[in-house]
């Protein structure tokens, strides 16, 4: 099984009120960029990685991923518009023979290892699958600033990156999507859309998505517990 991966990181990510791209603003010294790409590098399931960056910082990610020593083949390539625009650049760009592919947000760079690993699997079992956690929150429906219902919790979950298929269906579900003129807000809600099913694999609270400035504070705490390692009990 030939398993391959797009990064997206196209985006600028302008709720985080900075001049640069989010996914290259620094963490402990290394671009978050860097630090996702390197849970797929470290993968055993993965086998390259494709990334979608800015128009303006094509050069520069390439540099910097040509600087990090991976492991695996990383493929920096242009992306699009939009997110879904990016990504189907990407499905353009796998490699001959890809049985799976892999999509995940370049700004979640604290997916496991090993979640990575099993979502692929439900993936090559099921054909669709995507990390996902429970909503511990009550959630409400509003309507013109008000509340109308309160959605049963048990039966929501929020969704996380990577969302994986079968290469075959993912490029279905894309081009389906462009002949409707339809943009979904991620990968599985255009598989979902062909009336497929699609897995849920636990996910973990910690695969945060780096989008806002106080998602930066969490982040550092994070990386920070990720870099020192596991306590060694006394």
């Amino acid at each position: 099984m030939k398993v391959g991966a797009i990064i997206a990181a196209a985006g600028f990510g302008r709720r985080m009120k900075t001049d640069r791209p989010k996914q290259l603003l620094v963490l402990q010294g290394t671009p978050i960029l860097v630090h996702t790409i390197r849970k797929f590098d470290d993968s055993n399931v993965i086998d390259y990685i494709i990334v979608t960056a800015p128009r303006e910082s094509v050069d520069e990610v390439r540099n910097l991923v040509n600087a990090s020593g991976f492991k695996k083949s990383v493929t920096v390539i242009e992306g699009g518009e939009r997110r879904q625009d990016s990504v189907a650049i990407g499905l353009q760009q796998l490699q001959p023979g890809t049985d799976i592919v892999a999509v995940h947000d370049g700004v979640r760079p604290f997916v496991g290892v090993d979640d990575i690993e099993n979502v692929v699997r439900q993936a090559e079992t099921s054909g669709a699958a995507i990390l996902a956690v429970p909503i511990v929150d009550t959630v409400k429906h509003a309507k013109r600033e008000f509340v109308e219902l309160t959605l049963t919790r048990e039966h929501l979950v929020l969704a996380q990156t990577p969302q994986v298929f079968r290469t075959e269906i993912l490029k279905q579900a894309f081009e389906r999507a462009q002949k409707d003129e339809y943009y979904g807000t991620d990968e599985s809600s255009l598989v979902e859309r062909m009336g497929l099913p699609v897995a849920i694999v636990r996910g973990s609270e910690r695969n945060i998505k780096i989008t806002r400035p106080g998602d930066l504070t969490l982040a550092k705490a994070f990386l920070a517990e990720e870099t020192a390692g596991p306590k060694v009990k006394s």
